[in-house]
This record gives structure tokens, sequence and C-alpha cells, in this order.
């Protein structure tokens, strides 16, 4: 069954994907995808390519970090956890996220720049 094309992760979501998708336990990266892929009804599809630098940069930033374990499929697997760091992140980004979204959909369902203009003098 194939539904709409995969979108494309905006620059700078990604870090919010990964943190968020280990809020709750340690996860390996195809975890951490397949999370991402569930949880957005297939929006999102990350490859390797994309998934495992990201995690790499934010290990290296000290908001994740990362132990051997073996994974469900009985496989030898790495898998990342949130730092306090990382813990701290979260927040400020969904934040973020929050303003920016906000600020998007202001642009997209605007009216006319005059009604805008009048609504601002109110």
């Amino acid at each position: 069954m194939s539904g709409p094309p995969t979108l494309t992760l905006l620059p700078g979501t990604l870090e919010l994907c990964i943190l968020r998708a280990l809020r709750w336990e340690p996860t390996h990266g195809t975890g951490i995808g397949e999370w991402i892929r569930l949880v957005t009804d297939r929006a999102f599809s990350l490859e390797e390519g994309t998934l495992y630098p990201a995690l790499h940069r934010l290990q290296r930033r000290g908001l994740i970090d990362s132990e051997w374990g073996v994974s469900e499929h009985g496989r030898r697997a790495r898998f990342y956890h949130l730092t306090p760091a990382g813990r701290a992140r979260l927040p400020q980004l969904l934040s973020e996220w929050d303003r920016y979204v906000d600020a998007v959909n202001r642009v997209a369902r605007y009216g006319h720049p005059a009604l805008w203009a009048q609504a601002s003098t109110s």
C-alpha cells in the first residue's frame, strides 16, 4: 500500500525528532528511525546516511550518549540515550518549534496585507 511521498525534514528539525524519540528510553538507530517514520505516519523516512551522521553530531555536542547492547533481533547495536544536556535542550527545541510553526502558519493563512495592518492597529 503506497501513500503520499515522504517529506524532507527542514533544517534543524532532525535534532528535535531524534531527541524526542529518545525521551523515554535508550534506543538503537534503527529504532529511532522507525519511531520517527511511524509517529509521522510515514511522512518522514530517514536514510542511514542522514540519521547516523545526525546521531554522531548530537553525541559530539553532548546531547546524547551511547553504549553497546543487544537489539530485539539479537544483534549487537549501539543504544543512544539523552544526556542531562539533551534533556535540557529538548524543551527549548519544542518551544522554538512551536514559535516557528505559529509564524509560518500566520504567513500561510493570513489574508491581504491591508487586513493585517488593520488588525495590528486594533
